[in-house]
């Protein structure tokens, strides 16, 4: 059950990815109450009536939207997806420049309507539009964060856990740093169960992971959303369903701790920069875990996260 009776999710942006997030949420009792609004009045109209003929199958939860901004009046979570998409072979922050503008445009329009709900930010790219918008609404920190690599997390889970041949739950390896280019594996601090990941042995006679096999993993789930987009054009399901886990995890006030991209302060060495990096999220937020121990190289590697995305962050400042 949900922690907050009558809880309401608005999603922003009716595209591929928001109204997957919708549909998602609404399958997994996410929220009571679900609105999908995007100033395109016919497509989201048509979206909302799309989800809608399907409530007799979704339990108890239901959903409106449209394109006025009072669909998302008394929101207790918001998911911010509109934008410009990514196109086959365009980076995420090659994306930066346009949809910073239409987050900065949005953002107190829905915080006049919801002013006390948590926001997450999934729209490309998330990590440096957290920054701007949270500079922009003046909002703590552990109120307005990205789905980070919550989504990266479980693509390298998935991929472990079929070369190991053991469920996906029991995989224990998260993804950190920028949702994107410069994005890594905290290897040392992955498990099977309890095994160090290279101590692991198949039981299907298939040989130890190695180091160079463990690279290879990592630029594959670095590189896999190319690959969706470059056959399909865009990602969205696995995206609508790791945005709708960290909604529960908000609304249920579940103490979960997720990858999500905060703003951080002072975190080994990182300040004013948002990084996904395992997080305790629960009804008041996101709140980083400041004991997660880096590998010296690990370090480096964040820290070469952290500039990246600096770079871009200044360039879309006034």
């Amino acid at each position: 059950m949900s922690a907050i009776e009558n809880s309401k999710l608005t999603v922003v942006g009716a595209g591929a990815v928001g109204s997957s997030v919708a549909y998602a949420s609404l399958i997994r009792g996410s929220a009571r109450h679900v609105a999908l609004y995007d100033i395109a009045t016919e497509k989201a109209e048509a979206e909302v009536l799309d989800l809608a003929h399907g409530a007799q199958f979704t339990g108890s939860s239901d959903i409106i939207g449209g394109s006025d901004i009072s669909v998302a009046a008394g929101s207790h979570v918001v998911v911010i997806t509109a934008g410009a998409k990514q196109k086959p072979g365009q980076t995420r922050t090659e994306l930066a420049g346009v949809n910073a503008n239409i987050i900065a445009s949005m953002m107190p329009q829905l915080l006049e309507v919801a002013p006390d709900a948590t926001y997450v930010i999934v729209t490309n790219p998330c990590d440096v539009l957290t920054v701007l918008a949270q500079e922009a609404t003046g909002l703590p920190a552990e109120r307005i964060f990205a789905s980070g690599t919550v989504l990266d997390t479980s693509r390298l889970r998935w991929k472990i856990a079929r070369r190991a041949g053991v469920s996906i739950s029991s995989v224990h390896a998260y993804i950190v740093g920028e949702h994107g280019d410069t994005e890594f594996p905290l290897w040392s601090h992955a498990t099977i169960g309890t095994v160090p990941i290279l101590d692991w042995v198949p039981l299907d006679g298939q040989p130890k992971f190695t180091a160079d096999e463990l690279d290879q993993i990592a630029v594959d789930v670095r590189d896999a959303a190319y690959k969706v987009i470059q056959g399909k054009g865009a990602t969205n399901y696995a995206i609508g369903l790791s945005s709708a886990r960290i909604v529960e995890a908000i609304l249920r006030d579940e103490d979960a701790v997720l990858p999500v991209s905060t703003v951080l302060h002072d975190f080994h060495g990182v300040d004013g920069m948002a990084l996904s990096v395992p997080s305790v999220v629960n009804r008041r937020g996101a709140f980083p875990v400041r004991e997660v121990e880096f590998s010296e190289r690990e370090l480096e590697l964040f820290q070469h996260s952290a500039s990246a995305l600096s770079e871009v962050a200044a360039s879309l400042r006034p």
